[in-house]
């Protein structure tokens, strides 16, 4: 049976260097990507280290040659994915070529398109793992809980730029809009994956727009 990565995850072990010579920072890196691609199709607990390593032709007992642990690549994938979308978020939350509103429907856009491309085959990341975070080592979940606040802060200062803009209430607590963004946020792309469809999305995002008071 493939070995799931949530399995002996605690323990870490030496690994031998691998037989052949190769760029350990540029396997290390297909590693992280080949992590990423298996998590955000198939959730934490039904991935298994083996087609991981398989695809990327690294030998399972190379494996601690590049992580210290199962936990330590678990966290480098997550941090990986969450680079990623942070760069994703800024292209589209800092567009000064748009309004501010404008900039959300940007990235909305932007995550319509990454679901069509991937056949409705991937997730958010960090959405799939919150929800199997009883299944994950401790350490993920104060690792999950801080990109989430990273994602809502660059939101409302998105939201800030609105109100300074005229087209948000002077009153509106950026902070609370941001965090009610996530919350539906993920619901919404779970619906788009089930139903194969960016409808839910941008159904989510006109719903969200037109409740944001003015």
């Amino acid at each position: 049976m493939t070995e799931s990565i949530v399995e002996n995850i605690t323990k870490p072990r030496r690994g031998r260097p691998p037989k052949q010579a190769r760029d350990s920072q540029d396997t290390r890196a297909e590693l992280i990507r080949s992590g990423l691609e298996q998590l955000t199709e198939n959730g934490f607990a039904s991935s298994g280290i083996d087609q991981i390593l398989k695809k990327v032709g690294v030998p399972k007992g190379s494996f601690y040659y590049y992580f210290a642990s199962k936990e330590a690549f678990g966290q480098a994938v997550i941090e990986n994915y969450a680079t990623y979308f942070a760069y994703k978020l800024d292209k589209c939350l800092l567009n000064e070529a748009y309004s501010a509103l404008e900039r959300i429907g940007l990235f909305v856009e932007s995550a319509m398109d990454g679901m069509e491309r991937y056949q409705f085959k991937r997730g958010c990341l960090v959405g799939n793992l919150g929800q199997e975070v009883d299944l994950l080592p401790e350490s993920y979940r104060q690792q999950l809980i801080d990109i989430f606040l990273d994602w809502q802060q660059r939101l409302t200062a998105c939201l800030e730029a609105a109100k300074v803009e005229g087209e948000l209430s002077p009153t509106a607590n950026c902070a609370l809009l941001a965090e009610h963004f996530w919350v539906g946020w993920e619901g919404a792309v779970s619906r788009a994956k089930l139903v194969k469809s960016t409808q839910p999305l941008q159904n989510y995002l006109e719903c969200f727009i037109a409740g944001l008071p003015r």
